[in-house]
């Protein structure tokens, strides 16, 4: 009889890592809109059937901390959004019986004032708070939300109520926040927390632009230009922070280099997206859907061997691209930042674009073939500004090549009817009503210079396996070129401006809408 082979846990891939650490996503839900996080038209949402339920989640943490998970960070979206958090923190705190070592939460900290002590009291141990500044206006510049003195009066509120650590996340971007890096230091004088600055990434939507990168080495210097030479401190075999501590004082700060100094070798995470795919590399296309194979009665047995199979797969460094693409002076790679929420929930926040092949950077139509057919709308907007004489003969009808908003609203129509040959990588879809309509409005408070406005709506609908915002926005930007053209030997200061989105419906996102509404909860709208 052959000896018995020895054990060994799927979570080692080929290279001899052994992930221990487990990101999980609970919601692709924010209450914030961050700059560099997401763009701000918002992200579609997948509908709440199709994410993992409480008790998905329960198994899922079970099965990775019997193979010799150890710690297990809860992230977003933004988790305290979720309804059932407090639950899902109870059930998991339970596996510290089982070999569990932390259990910890990113969040924004905008509910914390409600939720720090039950998490605490319900085992949560660890707490990462994104804030990016300390200023309140460039707080709301950064989110796009009001609610810096909150996060702040719960950073200290959660650091009195018995967490083990807190830890504050902050994106450095030049020109915008990277003056502050000294104050953030200061806050480690007298409060046991650590301050990490992370480096400015690029993702589809967030505009990056390498000078807008801080390299960390360089915040070092002005860290030490004003608080002297700091302390190496000791980092644990697979940190992505390199930490440090001013002499003296009783936090800590650290620098995730992910731009310039990359830290793949000792890679041990990996990340379940809020609706259950394993992603065991942040850079990796790769996913498999655990929801799907729960769902359909695999046994914890064949999940392990699932989980396994997809851990072996797992590529050196940056799902096997060229890693020099991330180092100082290099090319950079649309990839999301590490410690916001879009990572942990690619299928919201993707990181790639999805008309760019990921294997030759060529173009490509996306294959929709598989999509659900549904009934789908969008609106979308455009407007153009008009001086006096320009409005004076839209409004009046005098124009001598005719009545502009009819002609308008006809040219709106047919160039919506032809977005996909007028876009390359559009589908040509069966539209089943497009309406353009179109108003004036006399902008009072610059009567001096003159300005009136044409506003321009088009609404388009069909049935088919993807949405029609293209045809919506290809609509009204043709409407508005037309009154351009039309109004042009009177008016030659003419702006096409504030094109874009106000709502759409079907598919996969449900009913997208701008909405605004209280910071305290996560709108589904975008």
């Amino acid at each position: 009889m052959d000896a018995e082979e020895p054990y060994v846990s799927p979570l080692f891939d080929q290279h001899n890592r052994f992930h221990d650490y487990l990101r999980i996503s609970l919601t692709e839900r924010c209450n914030l809109r961050c700059t560099y996080c997401m763009p701000e038209e918002g992200v579609q949402l997948t509908p709440s059937e199709k994410l993992l339920s409480r008790e998905e989640i329960e198994r899922v943490a079970r099965l990775f901390v019997s193979k010799g998970v150890r710690k297990i960070r809860l992230t977003g979206g933004e988790p305290t959004v979720r309804k059932d958090l407090l639950d899902i923190v109870e059930s998991l705190a339970q596996l510290k019986s089982q070999g569990l070592e932390s259990l910890a939460m990113t969040t924004n900290g905008i509910a914390l004032r409600r939720t720090a002590e039950p998490l605490a009291l319900a085992g949560l141990d660890t707490l990462n708070v994104s804030l990016d500044t300390l200023d309140p206006h460039k707080y709301v510049l950064m989110t796009r939300r009001k609610g810096l003195e909150r996060v702040l009066e719960n950073l200290e509120r959660a650091s009195s109520m018995g967490m083990q650590t807190v830890k504050i996340n902050c994106v450095i971007i030049r020109g915008v926040n990277d003056t502050e890096v000294t104050d953030f230091v200061a806050l480690t004088k007298t409060w046991p927390i650590s301050v990490r600055f992370i480096e400015y990434m690029p993702f589809g939507g967030n505009r990056w632009e390498k000078r807008k990168l801080v390299p960390y080495k360089e915040l070092l210097n002005r860290i030490e230009e004003r608080f002297g030479k700091v302390e190496k401190i000791l980092d644990d075999p697979n940190d992505t922070s390199k930490g440090f501590r001013v002499p003296g004082y009783a936090g800590t700060i650290g620098f995730i280099s992910s731009m310039t100094n990359h830290f793949c070798g000792t890679c041990n995470r990996l990340r379940i997206t809020a609706d259950g795919n394993l992603k065991v590399c942040l850079f990796g296309d790769n996913e498999i859907s655990l929801r799907d194979a729960m769902r359909s009665g695999m046994t914890d047995g064949q999940l392990h061997q699932l989980i396994s199979d997809s851990v072996k797969r797992k590529k050196k460094q940056h799902a096997g691209m060229d890693a020099r693409v991330m180092e100082e002076g290099g090319e950079y790679l649309l990839i999301t930042p590490p410690h916001c929420h879009g990572p942990d929930q690619i299928g919201a926040y993707s990181n790639r674009l999805s008309h760019i092949d990921q294997h030759t950077g060529e173009a490509k139509m996306v294959d929709v073939g598989g999509k659900d057919i549904t009934r789908r709308m969008a609106r979308a907007r455009a407007r153009i500004s008009l001086g006096v004489e320009a409005y004076r003969q839209v409004k009046e009808n005098t124009n001598v090549k005719g009545d502009v908003l009819t002609v308008a609203k006809i040219a709106g129509i047919q160039a919506a009817k032809q977005t996909a040959s007028l876009i390359p990588l559009c589908h040509p879809l069966a539209l089943t009503k497009v309406d353009v309509a179109c108003r004036l409005v006399w902008n009072e408070a610059n009567e001096v210079e003159g300005k009136g406005l044409v506003i321009i709506d088009c609404m388009a609908q069909c049935t088919g396996p993807t949405g029609v915002e293209m045809e919506a926005l290809t609509g009204a930007t043709v409407a508005a070129l037309t009154v351009f053209d039309m109004c042009k030997a009177v008016g030659r200061n003419m702006v096409i401006e504030h094109v874009s989105v106000l709502e759409k419906t079907g598919g996969k996102s449900g009913h997208f809408l701008p909405d605004d509404s209280d910071i305290e909860r996560g709108n589904g709208s975008d």
